[in-house]
This record gives C-alpha cells, structure tokens and sequence, in this order.
C-alpha cells in the first residue's frame, strides 16, 4: 500500500513537471500575429536611419559615449537584467509596473495575447532592420557593452526590437490596466533606454522600435480576433488584481528610483 501511495505521488510530480515544462516552452514559442503576411509595412511609416552628416548620426554617437559610464551603476545593472527579452522576463519586468506578479502560470492568457501581438510587431521591426541595415553603435565608437557583441553583430541596430518588444507589452498592458498606465508606459520608456544604456543599440533605433510597435499595433488592434483576445486577457487580470492570494512583486521602490533617473545626456 504504501508503495502504490509513493508511486502515485511520483506520477503526480512527473504530471506537474510536464504541464511546467509545456509552459515554458509555449512562453517562448514563436506565435502566429494578428495580421496577414503583407497587410501592413512600417517602413513607410519610420523615419530613415541616420547616416552620416545626419544630425541623429552625429547625436546617436555622442550618447553612447556619453552613457558609457552608466554601465557601472545600478541603471547599468537594470539595463543587464533587460537584456533578457524572453516572454517569462517580460511579464516579470513589468510586474511592479502592472502591480502583481506576472507569470506564464498565473496569466496564459494574457501571454497568449502579447505573444501574437509581439510576433506582428517583431517582425515588422525585423523587416525594417532588413531594409535599413544600419550598424550596431560600438561598430562606430569604441566602449563597453552589456552583451556579447559577437552576438550583437548577427542583427542590425535599426530599429530596436527590445523596445519593440517592451512598448508592445506596454500597448497590450495599457488596455487591461488602465489605471495603472503611468506606471506601465514609464517602464517601457525605461526599456527601451536601456538599450542605449548597454550600447547595444543607438538612441535613434530606441525610438524607432517603439515608433514600430505603435503604429503596427495600431493596425494590430483592429482585428477581431486581439479584440477576443483581449477580453480574455481583461477577465483573468482582473481576477488575478483582486484575488488576495495573488502574489506582489517586491522592491519595486527600487525599481521606480532607478527608471524615474534622466539617462539621456543634453545634447
């Protein structure tokens, strides 16, 4: 007897470790967007890329030198920790933001949701680093970066797709949390200045990767099925804000100072 009961609970912890798994794996499974192959091209839309004698050419170069010196300081360490752009980080990074503790276990839904908005966005932005093909910032000036800048170089600078990224779950989180969108759109600014703060990416490129995600989820936005989407999202965050047993995310004063902090150099 004893030996059925300890089998069954082997079963029952190898039943949790696969529905786990399968979380995981779907948090990071490319999703099908909203949108049809073709129905819409932010390149019409962004502005060129600088290049030389450009103006944003000459300012994209004085702030990465200029912000180099963040790298040491806890913005700089902020900035390392967002270079993780999986879905799982996301939701954790926008978590004090949102004011609860975001995961793919607690909010499918909401995952679901931003996942098929991000892979309308992200690829739109990959279509505009294709066509504009700009280099990465430390290709132009030397000085430290957080990543790896092997890793870097396989992509162009122009526009950035972690702003991307960032400003989409910030669209998407806006319009299941209203009342929380200060909060939420200051992390996306923040998000998308630490990409310049890890010299991974011009400025330039940090405002064309949010420019890409509003206007491509403007379009995004009309479609029937992200209106289903998102009403099944709006159900299971608001049950998740109210039920007392929802987990908070902690030293999110922290977080505030550290995002709330002027990054861009005057110019």
């Amino acid at each position: 007897m004893r030996y059925s009961f300890l089998k069954q609970i082997a079963l029952g912890s190898a039943a949790a470790l696969v529905v786990l798994a399968t979380i995981a794996v779907a948090a990071d499974k490319p999703s099908q967007g909203y949108l049809t192959p073709g129905e819409f091209n932010v390149t019409t839309i962004l502005e060129p890329a600088p290049r030389k004698g450009d103006p944003r050419y000459d300012a994209d170069r004085k702030i990465f030198r200029t912000t180099r010196p963040l790298l040491k300081t806890p913005r700089g360490a902020l900035a390392t920790s967002d270079v993780d752009n999986s879905q799982p980080a996301l939701m954790r990074d926008f978590s004090c933001a949102v004011g609860v503790s975001l995961t793919p276990q607690n909010a499918p839904a909401l995952l679901h949701l931003a996942s098929r908005a991000i892979a309308d966005t992200i690829g739109q932005t990959g279509i505009a680093k294709d066509f504009y093909k700009r280099a990465r910032p430390f290709h132009m000036d030397k000085g430290p970066v957080c990543e790896s800048k092997e890793e870097l170089g396989k992509s162009f600078d122009y526009p950035s797709g972690h702003t991307t990224r960032g400003w989409t779950w910030a669209f998407v989180l806006t319009e299941l949390a209203p009342d929380r969108a200060q909060s939420i759109l200051n992390r996306a600014r923040a998000y998308g200045e630490s990409r310049f703060i890890c010299g991974a990416h011009n400025e330039s490129a940090v405002e064309a990767g949010m420019a890409s995600a509003s206007a491509t989820m403007a379009v995004v936005r009309t479609k029937p099925a992200y209106k289903a989407d998102l009403e099944a999202a709006r159900t299971e965050l608001s049950a998740l804000r109210a039920a007392p047993q929802t987990l908070r995310p902690s030293k999110c004063d922290v977080e505030e100072q550290l995002i709330s902090q002027r990054v861009m150099p005057t110019l």
